[in-house]
């Protein structure tokens, strides 16, 4: 049902008039920019993929010379098929995106509503297409194998790929977004998206290799990350209790998320009052109440346990207040943006200053209802038994992500409005049709911090489950291994006076600020080079800075240049939190990964909700200056508001958003790696 209402919406949107010679020709810029950068960083993945399968090959679950050559090589297998489906997830969100914002832009000329379906619709293909093709490649790898621990290998495929994708187009996207920041409207004074600036194709192929195709990969890998570690705790329990119970309801749960995000997105319309930020949010509640409703149906129908239903309302519910919780921080219409916005007259380091505020502030809500979603759904399940109580925790995971379709068609409706305002722009399309872009934009930028929001607060129970998973991992392993008697079990949980589990902590909860400051250092030198291919450009091309027609700029060579810095930057980040699992893990053993995978958790997600909100809060506070409030374009505020924004761009847009998916690699690092950990280690 996905992929044919995925396909169903592809075809209206191409049916779209289109028109517009000017607008096609950069729009062909747009797509060939991004076809290029996906290809050349899928390039440099398969080759990573490949090593890394080797690796799985020979070690992963036990050494190849001490198990089962054809377990191996399943794990390897599925490795590479998680790895298949995320790059894909990828490409289909990009074929569309860019054929999407061509229509949404000339729709405008035409009416908000009309405009708002087209952005709305491109980007709910890429939302079936990626929830249909994760529940699908789950259900494959399980119906397939009936073992979890190999659906852990394809969640960890899948995870990585994402990881890197994220990472890469994030580098990509803010270093041209900066660069075309800095010298358009900082130096010059000329228009986001005036066709004079030789980095503003290279900005709009980054919307889509970032906000597209990396946001795509990364919810997948959440979605499938979530299911696995439910899998592997309802496969535990099914196997100590009979049956297949607990197994069933996670794939029913989930198959009722996306059936529930199937109706929502086919029936999401613009309201009478025509504010697109309303409707984008009451067809995310509506989405809620029917996978509420659809659950609670099918937990009575199939006697299923209702403390589990209760578990995973929880973590919707959450996942909501998350949600809103990022929307009062990130939204023009509220308090932190408008006085971020008032601070930007007194320069710029009181913008930066309050963001930053802001920012902190912002985590508090999100970290409580990921804390109280976690403690409400353990002590809800805890009268089932102990295992009971941490399968509930990856059912409140499940629950959050249940209406991943609908978050995922929000998140990718933001870049393809961003991109339509753009191609507006430069096909001079009118002052009109830039007001309802401007105004479909706004609402794209809102509900991106609101999805963001979401992601991580996902991100951080899918991890809390797959902490729990890892236990699993442990004691079967140690059974396997003679370390303890059928029955008994290794690991009950951590002991933080423990000094290996306390050395573990302290050197997780370092890795995921490490690794932000790495992308951004990677988007600093980025920016800084594509400054200079800016400045080069002005002053050697005669005719480009005063706009004489005919005369363009080389857009390509700031697409090459993004590209190749991007590719460079991606693989150090990413590689350096895998060797840092595997090192603690020798020295240390499980239990010191077992506090790693707790100290980087916390650290992380506090890391990524803080910058993820502070990012969005420059961002619509600069928006809200260029509205006409405190000077408008060109004052001092607005001055102060775009090198707000410009710090805000790696923090909500590479790092923040990277961060949940580096904190899920190590923990699948972590459980596919738990048996060696327990044969080879220091401590």
């Amino acid at each position: 049902m996905a992929f044919c209402l995925a396909a169903w919406l592809y075809d209206w949107v191409k049916k779209q008039p289109s028109s517009n010679s000017q607008i096609l020709k950069v729009s062909s810029y747009i797509s060939q920019g991004a076809a290029t950068f996906l290809n050349k960083e899928y390039r440099v993945l398969a080759k990573f993929c490949g090593v890394v399968a080797a690796l799985i090959l020979i070690f992963i679950p036990v050494p190849i010379w001490k198990g089962s050559f054809l377990l191996n090589l399943q794990m390897a297998i599925a490795y590479i098929l998680g790895a298949i489906f995320s790059a894909a997830a990828g490409k289909i969100g990009i074929a569309v995106a860019t054929i999407a914002n061509v229509k949404t832009a000339e729709a405008a000329q035409k009416d908000i509503r009309h405009s708002f379906l087209c952005g709305f619709r491109g980007g709910a293909v890429m939302g079936m297409a990626v929830v249909g093709a994760s529940l699908l490649g789950v259900s494959l790898v399980f119906l397939l194998t009936d073992d979890t621990t190999i659906l852990l290998g394809f969640s960890f495929g899948a995870s990585s790929l994402a990881l890197f994708a994220k990472a890469g187009g994030g580098i990509f996207t803010k270093t041209a977004d900066i660069s075309a920041d800095l010298v358009g409207k900082v130096e010059l004074g000329i228009p986001e998206d005036d066709p004079r600036n030789p980095a503003v194709i290279a900005d709009n192929v980054g919307d889509n290799v970032g906000d597209v195709a990396g946001m795509g990969a990364d919810l997948f890998d959440s979605n499938v990350a979530s299911m696995a570690a439910a899998l592997v705790m309802g496969a535990a329990l099914d196997q100590t209790m009979g049956g297949s119970k607990n197994v069933s309801m996670v794939f029913c749960y989930a198959a009722l998320g996306l059936l529930a995000s199937i109706i929502g997105v086919a029936t999401a319309r613009m309201g009478k009052n025509d504010n697109p930020t309303f409707a984008l949010n009451s067809s995310t509640y509506v989405t809620t109440g029917i996978f509420a409703i659809l659950t609670a149906v099918a937990t009575a129908i199939f006697g299923l346990e209702w403390r589990i239903w209760g578990a995973s309302i929880v973590g919707l519910l959450v996942g909501v207040v998350i949600g809103i919780a990022s929307d009062y921080f990130t939204d023009d219409r509220k308090k932190p943006v408008q006085l971020t916005a008032n601070a930007s007259e007194s320069g710029p380091a009181f913008t930066i200053l309050s963001g930053v505020s802001y920012g902190f502030v912002s985590t508090l809500p999100a970290l409580v209802g990921i804390g109280l979603s976690a403690l409400i759904s353990y002590k809800l399940c805890e009268p089932l038994g102990m295992d009971y109580a941490l399968f509930g925790i990856s059912m409140a995971a499940v629950g959050m992500l249940s209406i991943v379709g609908m978050i995922v068609s929000n998140d990718a409706y933001g870049p393809i409005v961003d991109n339509a305002r753009g191609l507006a722009e430069m096909g001079d399309l009118g002052d009109d049709v830039l007001e309802i872009t401007d105004s479909l934009d706004s609402a794209g930028n809102t509900v991106k911090a609101i999805t963001k929001g979401f992601a991580i607060g996902a991100a951080g129970l899918t991890v809390i489950a797959l902490l729990g998973a890892f236990i699993s991992e442990v004691n079967v392993a140690a059974v396997e291994q003679g370390l303890v008697a059928v029955g008994e079990k290794y690991l009950n949980g951590f002991d933080v006076m423990d000094p290996a589990v306390f050395f573990g902590m302290i050197v997780g909860s370092a890795i995921p600020a490490v690794f932000s400051a790495m992308l951004m250092l990677g988007v600093n030198r980025n920016a800084q080079r594509m400054v200079s291919e800016i400045h080069r450009q002005f002053r050697e091309i005669p005719g480009l800075k005063e706009g004489k027609e005919g005369i363009l700029p080389e857009y390509d060579r700031c697409i090459e240049l993004a590209t190749a810095g991007s590719i460079h930057e991606l693989i150090p980040a990413g590689l350096m939190t895998i060797v840092a699992t595997l090192l603690v893990g020798f020295i240390g053993g499980v239990k010191a990964i077992g506090g790693f995978l707790t100290g980087n958790i916390i650290s992380g997600l506090l890391l990524a909700i803080f910058m993820s909100n502070a990012g969005g809060l420059w961002d619509n506070s600069k928006k809200y200056v260029e509205a006409g409030n405190h000077g408008g374009k060109g004052g001092e505020a607005h001055k102060a508001a775009v090198i707000g924004d410009t710090v805000g761009d790696p923090f909500k847009d590479t790092a923040g958003p990277s961060i949940n998916t580096q904190i899920t690699v190590v923990s699948l690092v972590a459980s596919l790696m738990s048996g060696i950990f327990l044969m080879f280690s220091l401590l």
